[in-house]
């Protein structure tokens, strides 16, 4: 019995010796292939203990900074908070130092108002079931002010998580221009609207990090590798908005919006003689850092609509240019038919028989109808419809921007588009188009982004400059469209005379929209329009050109749409010509230059030299025929009403000779013609490029002449051969 228990422990013994055998053998055989492949599960186990040494830390970068044209801050990164609440008693190690919220009711009572929080709902937050808790919107992006006056509470278990946050130190402040930029689920800042969004891959920044050896503590270890990676900044924006003009129309706008509780306004201030956005402005706006937003488009961009009779402009600039356009003329306003559709004037009965220079002053669809449809075809008029790149986009360096569209297909609609009506345009390609009105025929395209810098080089990275987008007319019909213009405010019949500045010479055209109805035809009611006013000022060389929209505002009995529209457009045009400095015209000089027509002096019987110098110091253009002494004849004609800079043809006594038409447009051409009793004959549109009788040739009445015209590059062309002749010419000329 004994013996075989013996046996037994023997037997046991030896199965356990023989299993632990057998286990450190396999663990003797996995040391052995770890220490000689140096990899376990295909992972290279120094990596793994390098990992679980190794430190990092992150070096935060900053998102760049967007300036104005002088260096003011409109968007910048900041220091900021997030307030926590400790609800784990775990947390308290020392009783007389408490490290998590003690008393929920106290500290919701002095806690909420200082984040705008009602205490009750606070206090639900604070006996939730939880380790810790946040407050919600409430409690994120807090100030570094904000948290010293928590901090001074000494409020037990109230922490802070620090953050940056995008913030925006003038709030409403060109919102839809500058747009805003928030953290995504993955907390990185990304550009959500306007400049923001548009250049957020220059403005976003890289973290940078220093990882280095240490302890399971968290401390360095002597002789461990380093390796810094430095933070990529964001690049710094520097936009063309003038901080000073934007706050000039933000403060107008704000009072309009107040007084006459529009449904939209929209307002454009540029440079037209680089087509910089210096200011721009929507209603209803938002402050990007509350982002209170409703509506998520910048309508200056974004919003095509009829744009009522700031559309006449264009359609005056293409009869000038084209040169059919006589402001003398008459014609009989209130209607004029269209096939079956009768167009009329905006009081219905028009005014009687009145001159077309009358009829711009007094806005008359009709005399734009006519102006279309018998003066300029309809066919001649789209095309500078498309040269004033009505069919296209500006393409502004801002997102979504939108385009009108040109309804040209049945007879009345091209009428209709002559005065505003049918067709879709958006602000700001009505910007660009006047651009060539204020810049003597050159059109310049509208852009926000004057540069991106790095900040740490100080290298230019993008770089923008002002850019011609084309010359829809000439430097001389620019002129002649800007006095016209010029009449509207000033003259007694004109639509723009509430636009007048005291001081300064502004030009401009005023317009009344309808508004489609969602029923179909256009909304009625004397208040359902956009009044808007497209001007320039100082007339004789715009450095600045405006754009006003007010939609459907509540106007008291007494008032006109003009109201509110003049009242952002004079306050902020004359603040900003003061602030650049653009000198005000005496009232002596103003006088002397202005835009009205005026009754000419009969210069028959004069000596012809004398005439035409007078002629130019008055403002006309002397064009002065034969080789006689004395003026025999003359068109325009003593007392005819005529514009500054118009050709006044003075024929003298003697042999009549030929001058040299290259550059004149038809009506002066014209003017020539009746002058000198040649019978005329034209071929193409536009200005003289070739006529056939050669400059300098004794011409008989009754004689043919015949001229060629083309559009304004060609006809440049040949201005720049008739000076280069003339130039040669006198080269060639014996010298005493």
């Amino acid at each position: 019995m004994e013996a075989r228990k013996h046996r037994n422990t023997h037997q046991g013994a030896f199965i356990l010796f023989c299993l632990f055998g057998f286990l450190f053998s396999l663990l003797f055989v996995r040391f052995v292939q770890l220490g000689w492949t140096g990899k376990a599960d295909g992972q290279t186990l120094a990596v793994i203990a390098e990992r679980q040494h190794q430190q990092t830390r992150t070096i935060e970068a900053k998102r760049g900074t967007i300036f104005d044209r002088n260096g003011s801050i409109l968007a910048e990164d900041v220091p900021s908070y997030t307030v926590v609440a400790i609800l784990d008693p775990k947390m308290t190690t020392d009783p007389d130092h408490p490290r998590h919220v003690v008393d929920p009711k106290k500290t919701a009572e002095q806690l909420a108002p200082l984040l705008g929080m009602d205490v009750e709902a606070m206090e639900r937050i604070l006996t939730k079931k939880a380790k810790q808790v946040e407050f919600g919107s409430y409690g994120r992006n807090i100030s570094f002010e904000l948290k010293r006056k928590i901090e001074a509470l000494h409020l037990p278990g109230i922490a802070f998580i620090r953050d940056t946050s995008r913030f925006y130190p003038n709030g409403m402040f060109a919102s839809h221009v500058i747009g805003y930029a928030q953290k995504d689920a993955a907390n990185e800042t990304v550009g959500k609207m306007g400049v923001e969004k548009e250049l957020d891959r220059y403005l976003r920044e890289e973290d940078g990090y220093v990882s280095f050896a240490g302890d399971i503590n968290g401390f360095r270890l002597p002789g461990g590798k380093e390796r810094i990676v430095k933070p990529d900044n964001g690049a710094n924006v520097y936009l063309t908005i003038d901080g000073k003009i934007q706050s000039f129309l933000e403060d107008a706008m704000n009072s309009v919006e107040k007084q006459y509780k529009p449904k939209k306004m929209i307002a454009i201030v540029a440079d037209p003689k680089t087509g910089k956005i210096l200011a721009m402005a929507t209603r209803p706006s938002f402050d990007p850092n509350k982002r209170d937003i409703t509506n998520f488009l910048n309508d200056a961009i974004s919003y095509p609509y009829e744009p009522g009779s700031t559309m006449k402009v264009f359609t005056l600039a293409a009869a000038i240019n084209e040169g059919v356009y006589n402001g003398n003329e008459t014609y009989r306003s209130g209607s004029y038919k269209v096939g079956p559709n009768t167009i009329r004037d905006h009081n219905d009965v028009g005014w009687g028989t009145i001159t077309f220079n009358e009829g711009v002053q007094r806005s008359s669809n009709v005399a734009f109808s006519i102006l279309v449809k018998e003066k300029l075809g309809e066919d001649r008029f789209l095309q500078y419809l498309h040269r004033f790149h009505f069919d296209r986009k500006t393409d502004i360096d801002l997102p979504n921007e939108a385009v009108g569209q040109i309804r040209y297909r049945y007879p009345i609609e091209r009428i209709t588009t002559g005065f505003g009506q049918g067709t879709s345009v958006t602000p700001i390609q009505q910007i660009q188009a006047a651009t060539a009105i204020a810049n003597d025929g050159k059109m310049m395209k509208p852009y926000v982004i004057e540069k991106v810098v790095d900040p740490d080089s100080g290298k230019v990275v993008l770089d923008h400059e002002p850019t011609v987008v084309g010359e829809p007319i000439t430097a001389e019909t620019a002129r002649k469209v800007r006095a016209i213009l010029e009449t509207v405010v000033t003259s007694e019949h004109g639509t723009g005379r509430p636009y007048q500045i005291n001081g300064y010479r502004v030009a401009g055209k005023t317009g009344t929209a309808q508004i489609p109805s969602a029923s179909g035809g256009y909304l009625t009611g004397r208040e359902n329009y956009i009044f808007s006013f497209l001007g320039m000022a100082p007339t004789d060389d715009p450095k600045l050109l405006m754009y006003v929209a007010v939609q459907q505002p509540h106007l008291d009995v007494t008032e006109t749409g003009a109201a509110p529209v003049s009242q952002i457009f004079t306050t902020v045009m004359k603040s900003s010509l003061q602030y650049l400095h653009i000198e005000p015209n005496g009232e002596k000089r103003m006088k002397a230059k202005t835009a009205e027509p005026q009754a000419l002096d009969s210069w028959i019987g004069q000596p012809a030299a004398s005439a035409a110098e007078q002629l130019k110091e008055k403002g006309y253009v002397p064009v002065v025929i034969g080789r006689g002494k004395y003026v025999e004849q003359q068109l325009p004609q003593g007392g005819d009403h005529v514009l500054l800079g118009e050709r006044v043809v003075l024929k003298t006594d003697g042999a009549a000779t030929m001058p040299d038409l290259r550059g004149f447009s038809l009506r002066d051409a014209m003017k020539v013609a009746n002058v000198l009793g040649l019978r005329p004959s034209t071929k193409g549109s536009g200005y003289v490029v070739s006529q056939n009788i050669r400059p300098g040739a004794e011409v008989r009445k009754g004689d043919y002449l015949i001229v060629e015209l083309a559009p304004p590059r060609q006809w440049e062309k040949a201005a720049a051969e008739k000076k280069k002749e003339a130039a040669e010419r006198k080269e060639a000329e014996p010298h005493e």
